[in-house]
């Protein structure tokens, strides 16, 4: 019989969960650990791929504990198979619940995806159709995530490359639903909108108007690659390797407008710029942020 899902009773030193504020984010990388430590700057908070601090100890946790000491801290998992046509990996589970004990962040988020089938994990987050027992089985997934973590967490819209014909539900329908039976809130990110409905021939603001914007708890802001398909169509890789661009800028005040103020991330996972570049993203979506006609009472994300 498999072991109880039980968290870890280790802590991160400094103050217990923080609500992520309503401000520009950055997501946590290794090469400015120090400078963020040196410089202490103006940063709503820290993100940090659940993935990277799995491990028992070591430099990663000990800047992470640090950092955690003096910023607010979201999580952000890309392994958990949520979409998985099968059970819930238990020992990833398990080490998730003990990294949410021990860095007690203010926001928990997944992927509407699925990476790994029968023991075998992929480098990559795979798309589902949108039916019936999709649905349910990402329920009863995302039911499984809260018993562990004894906390909500958000669901992130994918960036996806193609559709399935089985497909029953309009993507924005199968996001809404999934929120309503199962409890959790949304991560809207953006930049995927743009790169899926670019690439699907959808229209981003009729998906946006679908989307279940008042579950949305966090924002995610990223770049992407231009490319074609086989037919010479446009292509958009979503690379999160260089800024944010124009049109995702756009289609970003437009939700602050709609929305109000919502703790948002600047995602650069490959090619990282020096930290100066990444702080002139955070302080350009807080100038979108200031501008929300919401923001006397900026929306805080709940903590649990």
């Amino acid at each position: 019989m498999a072991p109880p899902l039980s968290p870890s009773p280790a802590r991160a030193v400094g103050p217990a969960a923080r609500a992520v504020p309503a401000r520009a984010g950055v997501g946590l990388k290794a090469p400015h650990y120090r400078t963020i430590l040196q410089t202490r700057p103006d940063i709503g908070f820290f993100e940090v791929h659940a993935e990277n601090y799995m491990g028992a100890g070591g430099p990663p946790h000990r800047y992470l504990t640090e950092i955690r000491s003096r910023y607010p801290l979201s999580l952000h998992g890309v392994g958990l198979s949520i979409g998985a046509d099968g059970p819930l990996d238990r020992t990833h589970l398990r080490r998730l619940a003990a990294l949410n004990e021990r860095y007690e962040p203010g926001l928990v988020s997944e992927h509407l995806a699925w990476s790994s089938h029968g023991g075998i994990f992929f480098n990559d987050l795979l798309p589902l159709p949108y039916t019936q027992r999709t649905l349910q089985r990402v329920c009863a997934h995302i039911a499984q995530v809260h018993d562990a973590l004894g906390r909500q967490i958000l669901l992130e819209n994918p960036s996806t490359y193609l559709a399935f014909e089985e497909s029953t539900y309009e993507e924005t329908d199968f996001i809404a639903e999934v929120a309503r039976r199962s409890g959790c809130g949304v991560l809207l990110d953006v930049n995927n909108v743009y790169v899926a409905c670019t690439n699907q021939g959808w229209d981003p603001l009729r998906y946006l108007q679908r989307f279940p914007l008042a579950q949305v708890r966090q924002i995610h802001l990223a770049g992407h690659a231009p490319d074609q398909d086989g037919r010479g169509a446009p292509l958009l890789i979503d690379t999160h390797d260089r800024p944010v661009s124009a049109l995702v800028w756009d289609l970003y005040a437009h939700v602050i407008a709609t929305l109000g103020a919502v703790p948002t991330l600047i995602e650069w996972d490959q090619h990282l710029p020096e930290w100066p570049t990444l702080q002139a993203e955070a302080r350009r979506a807080e100038t979108v942020l200031a501008a929300s006609p919401c923001q006397e009472a900026p929306r805080h994300a709940a903590v649990g």
